[in-house]
């Protein structure tokens, strides 16, 4: 199914959007366009409004679709798939996520798509064939016709940290002249929780006026680790509740005096930093809506398969759901971050994990994600192999540890990626063509370095994994 790029608004729509978020206060003087690259970084503008009205969005320079982390241009992008003349690309917005920016009167924010073609070596290409958000969308749609829904709910853990001049890592303090630190991990401490409550007080008011539907926090079992959760939605809009949560909580932190990471393993002799997805699929116009589940309570079929379809993509899909070499770090061992494709139910050493729950409500997680994944190739990856195994009536693998083994680095995972003709064929050509340039890039760029964890992790992921 090809990627549709957005239909850009209409300037009388474009105003009545405007005006709608004004809501009787300051008139809007600043939208900010933001987009998704394979990255967490939002990437994007601050236009005028008149202008925002005016062009529909913004323009901005399609070399930011081909960027590493690091700001690197690689040749294996630049000409064969994106044109090296950084040809400009119409940023497309979606007006269901325009919102006013937290702290920011008188200013907007509003997630958007890039569209418009470009010229590279292999012809000419849209776009949206690189956006990440764009396959998301392509993904829903095959549900759609699939006669399927889904509902989504992610559960974020973050680290919050100082860092020393010679980049030591430690717990945060919770403000400048504060005597306490955590020393050793408090999990579940709501004493250690309570210092942090202005930030998360802070955070929650933010998440308000965005529309993130968090749900709850806890300290995690790590040192100066949280988890925040999410209440279950729309697969789209919680993806771009996650892109936006990761950006936001780590601004508020900067504001605080700390760091906000959710890079995968930042202290190696502490538990990674994971990003849980909950999924369900419900039957459109069903007596029985709840796939995974029967009425009277038992496991489905559809649930194995859905499975069945996760399993045996879940090497390639590693790439997408542990998307730097720090990552493979955290599924050394099974700590709570599986290192096989394995499920079950309950057990939280388990990749696809069955929680225990009413049928109505029975949901698959998806625990391989870490912190550093996109949310939308996340859900893409996901839902698409899962919808897969349903249409194949795939049965889940209950083999040896062997076959069921996940990638025990990032380039074995871009080896599976490039050989899956069923991540190709949800995603598109261009989009795994390109990120497996871009990925392939960096692990070349740090294993480069003399010490790759302290110059490539600790200093350039740590901040925007």
């Amino acid at each position: 199914m090809k990627t549709e790029p957005l239909v850009s608004p209409s300037t009388a729509e474009l105003k009545a959007a405007l005006q709608s978020c004004e809501g009787g206060g300051r008139p809007t003087r600043l939208v900010e366009c933001a987009f998704g690259d394979f990255t967490s970084v939002a990437r994007g503008k601050l236009v005028h409004a008149d202008d925002f009205t005016g062009m529909g969005g913004c323009r901005a320079p399609s070399v930011v679709m081909g960027l590493t982390l690091t700001a690197g241009e690689p040749e294996a992008v630049f000409g064969p798939l994106l044109p090296d003349s950084y040809d400009d690309m119409h940023l497309v917005p979606d007006l269901r996520t325009l919102s006013a920016r937290p702290g920011r009167p008188g200013e907007l924010t509003v997630l958007c798509e890039p569209s418009g073609p470009l010229r590279s070596a292999s012809g000419m290409v849209d776009a949206s064939a690189y956006s990440p958000r764009a396959a998301l969308r392509v993904v829903l749609a095959r549900l759609d016709a699939a006669g399927l829904q889904a509902l989504v709910a992610p559960e974020l853990e973050l680290f919050l940290l100082d860092r020393d001049a010679q980049a030591r890592l430690s717990a945060a303090r919770a403000h400048g002249g504060s005597l306490t630190r955590e020393r050793a991990c408090e999990a579940l401490s709501l004493e250690r929780l309570s210092h942090f409550e202005v930030y998360f007080d802070e955070l929650y008011a933010a998440c308000d006026l965005l529309g993130i539907p968090v749900n709850g926090h806890a300290h995690e079992s790590a040192l100066s680790q949280y988890e925040v959760n999410f209440r279950h939605g729309e697969p789209l809009a919680q993806a771009d509740a996650v892109f936006r949560f990761k950006r936001v909580a780590r601004e508020i932190a900067v504001r605080h005096g700390y760091l906000c990471s959710f890079a995968p393993k930042p202290f190696l002799d502490e538990p990674g930093t994971g990003m849980h997805w909950h999924f369900s699929v419900q039957r459109k116009a069903a007596e029985w809506p709840h796939l995974f589940a029967e009425p009277a309570g038992g496991d489905s079929a559809a649930l194995s398969h859905f499975i069945g379809g996760l399993q045996r993509a879940a090497p390639a899909a590693m790439a997408f759901f542990s998307p730097h070499d720090m990552g493979y770090d955290r599924i050394a061992l099974s700590n709570a971050s599986p290192s096989h494709a394995n499920w079950g139910h309950e057990d939280r050493s388990l990749a696809f994990r069955i929680p225990a729950s009413g049928a109505s409500a029975r949901r698959i997680e998806n625990r391989l994600p870490g912190g550093d994944a996109n949310p939308y190739l996340t859900v893409a990856a996901t839902l698409g192999l899962g919808l897969l195994g349903l249409q194949a009536a795939e049965p889940p693998m209950d083999g040896s540890d062997e076959l069921l083994r996940l990638p025990r680095s990032l380039p074995t995972a871009l080896d599976a990626l490039h050989a899956s003709p069923a991540l190709r064929g949800l995603l598109g050509d261009p989009l795994v063509d390109a990120f497996i340039a871009i990925k392939r890039h960096e692990h070349a760029e740090r294993a480069a370095l003399a010490q790759p964890r302290e110059q490539w992790d600790l200093t350039h992921l740590l901040e925007l994994g």
